[in-house]
């Protein structure tokens, strides 16, 4: 399970970030780092961890032409990095796919953010609900050849028909039972993302912000062990 749980480090210094993994050395083992981090020294950071051997999620959602996307891509496998996300458009999902090849970089494409609903949507100009449109582009992704989709555990069921069992699945939104929702609106329990076909899944704030770190990663574990 510990190659399974990504432990977001979305904190605003390199130096929180490296208090989070002291508190959860030994029991998580592949951590995400975004915008947040990245824009405050973590990119150095990443490189670091995973010259140590940990797994690092680099999340950028990178969208762009296709030269400049292959051209960030290419650097980010030199990084050493685990998984990286754009979002999952065909012609950026195809550039990205070849800038790749050969390398042991996981390519995730991102369907539809967990805090957007369907009126989101609406406003966003998407003629498609979340559900419909992170079905289409998970099918757009498996034809590009990306190594995996990004999407709420609402719809990892419905994804791993698509995809089939060789992709990731990569669930963010994920909130213990009880826990506060913050800005997500389409969560799901550890164990239920499990059951429902995720193969990894993203924790932020209920393990950074929990008073006992280390307590709260572990009882993730070991519901997702349950399921």
């Amino acid at each position: 399970m510990r190659e399974r749980l990504i432990v977001g480090l979305d904190v605003p210094t390199v130096a929180e970030a490296e208090m989070v993994i002291r508190d959860l050395d030994g029991v998580v083992s592949f951590y995400k780092i975004g915008y947040q981090l990245a824009f405050a020294g973590g990119l150095g950071l990443a490189r670091e961890l995973a010259a140590g051997g940990t797994s690092i999620f680099l999340d950028m959602k990178l969208l762009d032409i296709d030269n400049t996307v292959a051209s960030g891509v290419e650097n980010v496998v030199k990084m050493g990095m685990s998984m990286l996300t754009l979002h999952a458009y065909p012609k950026a999902m195809r550039a990205a796919v070849e800038a790749a090849r050969g390398s042991d970089l996981t390519l995730l494409g991102v369907t539809v953010l967990t805090s957007m609903d369907e009126n989101d949507m609406v406003e966003a100009g998407y003629e498609y609900d979340p559900h419909t449109l992170v079905l289409r582009r998970a099918e757009q992704a498996l034809a590009a050849g990306m190594g995996g989709i990004v999407c709420s555990a609402d719809e990892a069921a419905a994804v791993r028909k698509i995809v089939g069992p060789e992709l990731a699945v990569v669930t963010p939104g994920i909130r213990p039972a009880g826990a506060d929702h913050g800005d997500q609106k389409r969560v799901m329990t550890p164990g239920d993302a499990v059951r429902a076909g995720a193969s990894h899944l993203v924790v932020g704030r209920p393990i950074v912000k929990a008073p006992d770190r280390r307590a709260a990663a572990q009882a993730i574990l070991a519901e997702m062990a349950s399921a």
